[in-house]
Protein backbone atom coordinates (compact mmCIF):
# COMPACT_ATOMS: atom_id res chain seq x y z
CA UNK A 1 0.00 0.00 0.00
CA UNK A 2 1.24 3.51 -0.80
CA UNK A 3 1.21 5.41 2.47
CA UNK A 4 3.64 8.28 1.99
CA UNK A 5 1.65 11.30 0.85
CA UNK A 6 4.68 13.10 -0.55
CA UNK A 7 5.33 10.21 -2.94
CA UNK A 8 2.10 10.99 -4.81
CA UNK A 9 1.17 13.83 -7.13
CA UNK A 10 -2.27 14.70 -8.49
CA UNK A 11 -2.23 15.78 -12.11
CA UNK A 12 -4.85 17.08 -14.53
CA UNK A 13 -5.53 15.41 -17.89
CA UNK A 14 -8.03 16.16 -20.65
CA UNK A 15 -7.97 19.84 -19.79
CA UNK A 16 -8.92 19.09 -16.20
CA UNK A 17 -11.75 16.67 -17.00
CA UNK A 18 -9.69 13.90 -15.40
CA UNK A 19 -7.55 14.21 -12.28
CA UNK A 20 -5.20 11.34 -11.56
CA UNK A 21 -2.96 10.50 -8.66
CA UNK A 22 0.36 8.91 -9.57
CA UNK A 23 3.73 8.19 -8.04
CA UNK A 24 6.16 11.09 -8.15
CA UNK A 25 9.00 8.83 -9.37
CA UNK A 26 9.05 5.96 -11.83
CA UNK A 27 6.78 5.64 -14.86
CA UNK A 28 4.40 8.60 -15.14
CA UNK A 29 1.36 9.00 -17.36
CA UNK A 30 1.78 11.18 -20.41
CA UNK A 31 0.67 11.90 -23.94
CA UNK A 32 0.94 8.29 -25.17
CA UNK A 33 -1.92 7.15 -22.92
CA UNK A 34 -4.15 10.07 -23.91
CA UNK A 35 -3.47 9.51 -27.62
CA UNK A 36 -4.27 5.82 -27.14
CA UNK A 37 -7.62 6.67 -25.55
CA UNK A 38 -8.39 9.14 -28.34
CA UNK A 39 -7.64 6.43 -30.93
CA UNK A 40 -9.95 3.82 -29.39
CA UNK A 41 -13.45 3.27 -30.71
CA UNK A 42 -16.00 2.18 -28.10
CA UNK A 43 -19.72 2.45 -27.49
CA UNK A 44 -21.99 2.49 -24.46
CA UNK A 45 -22.43 -1.05 -23.16
CA UNK A 46 -19.12 -2.34 -24.55
CA UNK A 47 -16.93 -4.38 -22.27
CA UNK A 48 -13.56 -2.64 -22.49
CA UNK A 49 -10.25 -3.85 -21.06
CA UNK A 50 -7.25 -1.57 -20.56
CA UNK A 51 -4.41 -4.11 -20.54
CA UNK A 52 -1.42 -2.89 -18.55
CA UNK A 53 -3.43 0.05 -17.28
CA UNK A 54 -0.89 1.56 -14.89
CA UNK A 55 -2.76 4.21 -12.91
CA UNK A 56 -5.68 3.88 -15.34
CA UNK A 57 -4.96 6.85 -17.59
CA UNK A 58 -5.97 5.47 -21.00
CA UNK A 59 -9.00 3.51 -19.83
CA UNK A 60 -10.33 6.33 -17.68
CA UNK A 61 -9.76 8.89 -20.45
CA UNK A 62 -11.75 6.65 -22.80
CA UNK A 63 -14.52 6.30 -20.21
CA UNK A 64 -14.63 10.07 -19.86
CA UNK A 65 -15.22 10.38 -23.64
CA UNK A 66 -17.56 7.39 -24.04
CA UNK A 67 -20.08 7.11 -21.23
CA UNK A 68 -21.52 3.73 -20.28
CA UNK A 69 -18.64 1.41 -21.12
CA UNK A 70 -17.95 -1.51 -18.77
CA UNK A 71 -14.30 -0.88 -17.97
CA UNK A 72 -11.68 -3.27 -16.65
CA UNK A 73 -8.25 -1.97 -15.63
CA UNK A 74 -5.64 -4.75 -15.72
CA UNK A 75 -2.28 -4.04 -14.09
CA UNK A 76 0.56 -6.26 -12.84
CA UNK A 77 1.87 -3.82 -10.21
CA UNK A 78 -0.31 -3.84 -7.06
CA UNK A 79 0.62 -0.26 -6.10
CA UNK A 80 -0.33 1.07 -9.52
CA UNK A 81 -3.52 -1.01 -9.50
CA UNK A 82 -4.39 0.54 -6.13
CA UNK A 83 -3.93 4.00 -7.61
CA UNK A 84 -5.99 3.05 -10.68
CA UNK A 85 -8.85 1.93 -8.44
CA UNK A 86 -8.66 5.13 -6.41
CA UNK A 87 -8.48 7.26 -9.56
CA UNK A 88 -11.58 5.64 -11.01
CA UNK A 89 -13.51 6.28 -7.80
CA UNK A 90 -12.27 9.86 -7.44
CA UNK A 91 -13.40 10.66 -10.99
CA UNK A 92 -16.78 8.99 -10.59
CA UNK A 93 -16.02 6.30 -13.19
CA UNK A 94 -17.16 2.73 -12.66
CA UNK A 95 -14.27 0.35 -13.27
CA UNK A 96 -13.10 -3.06 -12.12
CA UNK A 97 -9.40 -3.14 -11.23
CA UNK A 98 -7.57 -6.48 -11.43
CA UNK A 99 -3.97 -7.24 -10.47
CA UNK A 100 -2.89 -9.51 -13.30
CA UNK A 101 0.11 -10.12 -15.55
CA UNK A 102 -0.84 -9.48 -19.19
CA UNK A 103 1.24 -12.52 -20.17
CA UNK A 104 -0.56 -14.92 -17.80
CA UNK A 105 -2.22 -18.00 -19.27
CA UNK A 106 -5.89 -18.46 -20.10
CA UNK A 107 -6.73 -20.16 -16.81
CA UNK A 108 -5.42 -17.22 -14.78
CA UNK A 109 -7.37 -14.76 -16.94
CA UNK A 110 -10.52 -16.87 -16.64
CA UNK A 111 -10.17 -16.98 -12.85
CA UNK A 112 -10.55 -13.19 -12.94
CA UNK A 113 -13.61 -13.34 -15.20
CA UNK A 114 -11.71 -12.72 -18.44
CA UNK A 115 -12.75 -15.81 -20.34
CA UNK A 116 -12.12 -16.23 -24.08
CA UNK A 117 -14.36 -14.27 -26.46
CA UNK A 118 -15.85 -12.08 -23.72
CA UNK A 119 -14.54 -8.57 -24.41
CA UNK A 120 -15.56 -6.02 -27.06
CA UNK A 121 -12.55 -3.69 -26.95
CA UNK A 122 -8.96 -3.98 -25.72
CA UNK A 123 -6.62 -1.00 -25.54
CA UNK A 124 -3.03 -1.30 -24.39
CA UNK A 125 0.23 0.58 -24.06
CA UNK A 126 2.76 -2.25 -23.62
CA UNK A 127 6.40 -1.69 -22.67
CA UNK A 128 7.98 -0.96 -26.05
CA UNK A 129 11.49 0.42 -25.67
CA UNK A 130 14.11 -1.67 -27.45
CA UNK A 131 16.51 -3.08 -24.80
CA UNK A 132 19.36 -2.86 -27.31
CA UNK A 133 18.91 0.92 -27.55
CA UNK A 134 17.40 1.83 -24.21
CA UNK A 135 19.44 1.87 -21.03
CA UNK A 136 17.26 0.14 -18.48
CA UNK A 137 16.39 1.73 -15.16
CA UNK A 138 17.76 0.17 -11.97
CA UNK A 139 14.20 0.49 -10.67
CA UNK A 140 12.67 -2.88 -11.58
CA UNK A 141 9.09 -1.57 -11.76
CA UNK A 142 10.16 1.20 -14.14
CA UNK A 143 12.15 -1.29 -16.21
CA UNK A 144 9.11 -3.54 -16.58
CA UNK A 145 6.92 -0.58 -17.54
CA UNK A 146 9.26 0.68 -20.26
CA UNK A 147 11.45 -2.03 -21.80
CA UNK A 148 10.20 -4.76 -24.11
CA UNK A 149 11.62 -8.22 -24.58
CA UNK A 150 11.52 -10.05 -27.91
CA UNK A 151 8.25 -11.66 -26.85
CA UNK A 152 6.46 -8.72 -25.22
CA UNK A 153 4.28 -7.59 -28.09
CA UNK A 154 3.43 -11.12 -29.24
CA UNK A 155 2.42 -12.10 -25.69
CA UNK A 156 0.23 -9.03 -25.15
CA UNK A 157 -1.43 -9.36 -28.56
CA UNK A 158 -2.05 -13.06 -27.86
CA UNK A 159 -3.79 -12.18 -24.58
CA UNK A 160 -5.92 -9.56 -26.32
CA UNK A 161 -6.86 -11.97 -29.11
CA UNK A 162 -7.90 -14.62 -26.62
CA UNK A 163 -10.31 -12.43 -24.64
CA UNK A 164 -11.73 -10.46 -27.57
CA UNK A 165 -14.95 -11.63 -29.16
CA UNK A 166 -15.11 -12.13 -32.93
CA UNK A 167 -14.97 -8.69 -34.62
CA UNK A 168 -13.78 -7.14 -31.36
CA UNK A 169 -11.10 -4.47 -31.74
CA UNK A 170 -7.61 -4.07 -30.32
CA UNK A 171 -6.03 -0.60 -30.23
CA UNK A 172 -2.47 -0.02 -29.05
CA UNK A 173 0.56 2.23 -29.31
CA UNK A 174 4.09 1.11 -30.21
CA UNK A 175 7.36 2.68 -31.28
CA UNK A 176 7.41 3.47 -34.99
CA UNK A 177 10.66 1.66 -35.78
CA UNK A 178 9.02 -1.54 -34.52
CA UNK A 179 6.32 -1.59 -37.21
CA UNK A 180 7.66 -4.90 -38.49
CA UNK A 181 7.06 -6.44 -35.08
CA UNK A 182 3.54 -4.99 -35.08
CA UNK A 183 2.65 -6.58 -38.40
CA UNK A 184 4.15 -9.92 -37.35
CA UNK A 185 2.29 -9.97 -34.03
CA UNK A 186 -1.04 -9.22 -35.73
CA UNK A 187 -0.58 -11.71 -38.56
CA UNK A 188 -2.46 -14.42 -36.68
CA UNK A 189 -6.12 -13.82 -35.97
CA UNK A 190 -6.31 -10.10 -36.76
CA UNK A 191 -7.12 -8.11 -39.87
CA UNK A 192 -8.67 -4.81 -40.98
CA UNK A 193 -5.61 -2.98 -39.68
CA UNK A 194 -5.54 0.82 -39.50
CA UNK A 195 -2.17 2.42 -38.71
CA UNK A 196 -1.64 6.04 -37.72
CA UNK A 197 2.00 7.26 -37.63
CA UNK A 198 2.75 9.88 -34.98
CA UNK A 199 5.51 12.43 -35.69
CA UNK A 200 7.10 14.69 -33.11
CA UNK A 201 7.71 17.35 -35.76
CA UNK A 202 6.91 17.80 -39.45
CA UNK A 203 9.57 16.40 -41.74
CA UNK A 204 10.93 14.06 -39.07
CA UNK A 205 10.45 10.27 -38.96
CA UNK A 206 7.49 8.96 -36.99
CA UNK A 207 8.19 8.21 -33.32
CA UNK A 208 5.06 6.16 -32.58
CA UNK A 209 2.36 4.24 -34.37
CA UNK A 210 -1.20 3.90 -33.18
CA UNK A 211 -2.73 0.68 -34.44
CA UNK A 212 -6.28 -0.65 -34.59
CA UNK A 213 -6.88 -4.29 -35.52
CA UNK A 214 -10.06 -6.36 -35.65
CA UNK A 215 -10.21 -9.98 -34.52
CA UNK A 216 -11.14 -11.92 -37.64
CA UNK A 217 -11.20 -8.76 -39.75
CA UNK A 218 -10.75 -9.10 -43.51
CA UNK A 219 -10.62 -5.53 -44.78
CA UNK A 220 -7.38 -4.24 -46.36
CA UNK A 221 -4.82 -2.56 -44.17
CA UNK A 222 -5.07 1.26 -44.13
CA UNK A 223 -2.13 3.58 -43.53
CA UNK A 224 -3.56 6.90 -42.38
CA UNK A 225 -2.07 10.37 -42.76
CA UNK A 226 0.41 11.00 -39.98
CA UNK A 227 -0.35 13.03 -36.86
CA UNK A 228 2.25 15.77 -36.26
CA UNK A 229 2.41 16.72 -32.59
CA UNK A 230 4.33 20.02 -32.68
CA UNK A 231 4.69 22.98 -35.01
CA UNK A 232 7.97 24.60 -36.06
CA UNK A 233 8.23 26.29 -32.64
CA UNK A 234 7.79 22.92 -30.92
CA UNK A 235 4.42 24.02 -29.60
CA UNK A 236 1.60 21.44 -29.75
CA UNK A 237 -0.53 21.96 -32.85
CA UNK A 238 -4.16 22.97 -32.28
CA UNK A 239 -5.55 19.63 -33.42
CA UNK A 240 -3.22 17.90 -30.96
CA UNK A 241 -4.17 20.27 -28.14
CA UNK A 242 -7.83 19.52 -28.85
CA UNK A 243 -7.11 15.80 -28.52
CA UNK A 244 -5.00 16.12 -25.36
CA UNK A 245 -7.64 18.31 -23.74
CA UNK A 246 -10.47 15.95 -24.59
CA UNK A 247 -12.21 18.06 -27.22
CA UNK A 248 -11.54 15.70 -30.14
CA UNK A 249 -10.73 12.09 -31.00
CA UNK A 250 -8.44 10.54 -33.58
CA UNK A 251 -9.57 9.02 -36.91
CA UNK A 252 -8.94 5.49 -35.59
CA UNK A 253 -11.81 5.99 -33.15
CA UNK A 254 -14.27 6.68 -35.94
CA UNK A 255 -16.53 3.79 -37.02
Amino acid sequence: MIDVVTDITEDAFLGGQLRLKQKRSGHRAGHDAILLAAATEAHAGDRVVDLGAGIGTAGLALARRVAGIRLGLIEINPELAELACANAAANGIAAETIVLDATADAQVFAAHGLVPDSVDVVLMNPPFNDPARHRGSPDQARQIAHVATDETLHAWVHAARRILRSNGALTFIWRADGIGDVLAALSRGFGSLAILPVHGEAGRPAIRVLVRAVKGGRAPTRLLSGLVLNDESRVPKKEVSDILEGRAALPLAEP
